[in-house]
């Protein structure tokens, strides 16, 4: 008779793989990438390298899990900022801000996420989610353009753009988070400004 896992032991391997990239993800925000080992992980974890290779066959598997979870709750923060029926304006204004805010109070996390040299299949991922964010600011702007908020361009083209420019724009921040709280504010508004303008807003 061939084996089955019962409910129990699926739910205890699930919680397993979880903690498993929870504790990938906190040596990620501590030293990006470079940081990622299996033997760190079994550390952190406090398991045998053995198990975390039952889990996740190569490094790469891991860092590319670990990116996916990180970029998927990014992506879903600047998805839920830009939700509603508020102005287009004031909803790309809050979604800026809620990108920008949540890069620059995690400065290593945001860096290995945006820019850091990382395997191959990372930056496979990479592109797949710079799309993502891609999609929902050209949702955005094409609301605008037809609701007459914003002057007739290019949405997809335009929020490409803008996903260029904030990933650009960051990178010197977030490259010297020592003097972050002193210029978060300056960083943010100035990011803001620009992309508003880009769209044809008002700043």
């Amino acid at each position: 008779m061939a084996y089955r896992e019962t409910a129990r032991v699926r739910e205890r391997k699930a919680a397993q793989h979880q903690a498993l990239l929870t504790a990938a993800e906190r040596l990620v925000r501590d030293g990006g990438f470079a940081a990622l080992t299996i033997q760190a992980l079994a550390e952190r974890a406090g398991v045998g390298v053995g198990t975390v290779y039952r889990y996740f066959r190569a490094k790469d598997v891991l860092a590319a899990e670990v990116f996916r979870m990180a970029t998927e709750r990014e992506v879903a923060a600047v998805r839920e900022a830009v939700a509603g029926d508020a102005p287009v304006v004031a909803r790309l204004s809050h979604a800026i801000r809620v990108f920008s805010q949540r890069a620059l109070r995690a400065p290593r996390l945001a860096w290995a996420l945006i820019a850091e040299p990382v395997d191959p299949a990372v930056d496979e991922a990479r592109l797949v989610y710079r799309e993502a964010y891609r999609d929902v600011f050209a949702a955005l702007i094409d609301t605008g353009v037809r609701r007459g908020e914003l002057p007739a361009q290019s949405p997809r083209l335009v929020a490409a753009a803008l996903v260029g420019a904030l990933a650009e724009a960051l990178l010197g921040p977030l490259a010297s988070d020592a003097s972050l709280p002193a210029t978060e504010g300056d960083s943010i508004q100035g990011i803001t400004d620009f992309c508003l303008r880009a769209v044809g807003a008002a700043a």
